[in-house]
């Protein structure tokens, strides 16, 4: 075999469908997840009109799943800000278009996708615990069961508290590890009969984010309609331990984080079971990655750019670089097949993580911030903004325009052009 070998690391979202864009372009790959199985952290998810074009360019077999998959609203949809704290009056609305930012659970969407990925190129148990580079350019993947893979590329899509982020940026490095952002949440799933009771169905059937002092409250429906996936975000003033992201509340805390607040918000509490996770919400914008790649290793997704749901745009940008990343590796590929590349071979690899990092590592690295900035204007602690509504959605709509507004198609041209050039400045 001449082309390229890909080990992917991490059975998420971001691993899951850079397997499917590099088996669709008929690149060689392995994944290797560390649980029994494909997990994904966390309850519903939504996927902003740009990962739904970015899907579809992965595979429209792909974006096909994501479809038949996710929950649609009716119509032309909005998303809509409620004043959750007084009147529940809706204050602001924008545009986002028809069945564009359908949602769903991760787990309904991480079980479809994953089952086209064939099962000999799947390996589940396999905690990577270090990575080596080998005298011939390609790099050993050692596995905490005691076993050894190599490939010509590792990419790490193992999530926020990343391995192969620690191996290449070092242990030792601040940034290396996630960040607590000050910000904790209860995720619940509710069942659609009874929220619509207490609701009402005008408040079901579409996103809605209720602002307040301190907090939010975002909901919209997932699982064909039948759930109500609630989010219920809180700012925290003390310490957070890295080594632990989720620990148990009650629904007495969330009771009384939201004492005070609007009746629909009180209403949506008392939906809530009696025991409850709280979630850490950590980033990494304090202490970013000088970059993505690292000779022939690269990040990917929450590895690489971990961020607040605030802007629900995580995952999307996971999409973004999986397309990105299959794009150049299957260049890459070529290059090799068509040349018969022998000693050139690791140098190819290396062009193709550096045409990655060139086209992902600005926008990539826009996004923690900018979902900091967000969860201050839905929290009402963003001083020049405040309760003013109308700069409100100015502000909050040129986030989501930077967002939303990706050109894909020229997105994956750059990064292959940006390929070529270096394999050219070198021939």
């Amino acid at each position: 075999m001449t082309g390229i070998q890909v080990a992917i690391v991490g059975g998420g979202i971001t691993g899951v469908i850079l397997a499917l864009a590099l088996e669709k372009r008929g690149v060689s790959y392995k994944l290797y997840e560390r649980t029994p199985g494909f997990t994904e952290i966390g309850a519903g998810i939504g996927f902003s009109p740009n990962a739904e074009r970015a899907l579809n360019v992965v595979d429209p077999m792909v974006y096909k799943i994501y479809k038949k998959v996710a929950s649609s609203c009716p119509d032309v949809d909005y998303f809509q800000w409620v004043d959750g704290h007084r009147t529940d009056d809706i204050i602001a609305r924008l545009r986002i278009g028809v069945d564009a930012f359908q949602g769903g659970r991760r787990s309904d969407f991480l079980e479809a996708w994953s089952e086209r990925i064939p099962i000999a190129k799947a390996e589940f148990k396999k905690e990577v615990v270090s990575l080596r580079q080998k005298a011939d350019g390609r790099v050993e993947l050692i596995f905490g069961d005691g076993t050894l893979d190599d490939a010509d590329i590792v990419i790490g899509c193992d999530g926020i508290r990343s391995q192969v982020r620690q191996f290449v940026l070092g242990k030792e490095n601040p940034a290396a590890y996630p960040r607590y952002t000050n910000k904790f949440c209860f995720r619940a799933l509710l069942p659609m009969k009874e929220a619509e009771e207490a609701l009402g169905s005008h408040r079901t059937t579409r996103r809605f984010m209720y602002n307040g002092p301190g907090a939010h409250v975002i909901t919209y429906p997932v699982a064909e309609g039948t759930l109500l996936n609630a989010l219920f975000v809180i700012t925290d003033p003390n310490p957070w331990p890295l080594e632990r992201h989720i620990t148990s509340g009650t629904k007495q805390e969330a009771i009384e984080a939201y004492a005070g607040w609007s009746p629909m918000v009180r209403s949506i509490v008392s939906l809530l079971p009696e025991q409850l996770n709280k979630w850490a919400i950590f980033d990494m914008y304090d202490h970013p990655a000088p970059r993505y790649n690292f000779g022939a290793i690269a990040l990917a997704g929450d590895a690489a750019h971990a961020s607040g749901p605030h802007l629900g745009s995580g995952a999307g940008f996971g999409v973004e670089d999986a397309l990105v990343l299959a794009t150049v590796l299957k260049a890459a590929d070529d290059e090799i097949e068509s040349r018969q590349w022998k000693g050139g071979k690791a140098q190819i690899c290396c062009d193709a993580l550096d045409a990655y990092n060139e086209c992902r590592y600005s926008r990539d690295q826009w996004l923690p911030g900018a979902t900091r900035e967000a969860v201050d204007l839905f929290q009402w602690s963003n001083k020049e903004v405040g309760q003013n509504h109308e700069k409100f959605l100015e502000r909050v709509g040129k986030l989501y325009s930077e967002i939303w507004n990706n050109d894909i198609n020229k997105m994956v041209e750059e990064a292959v052009n940006k390929f070529k050039h270096r394999v050219v400045e070198r021939s």
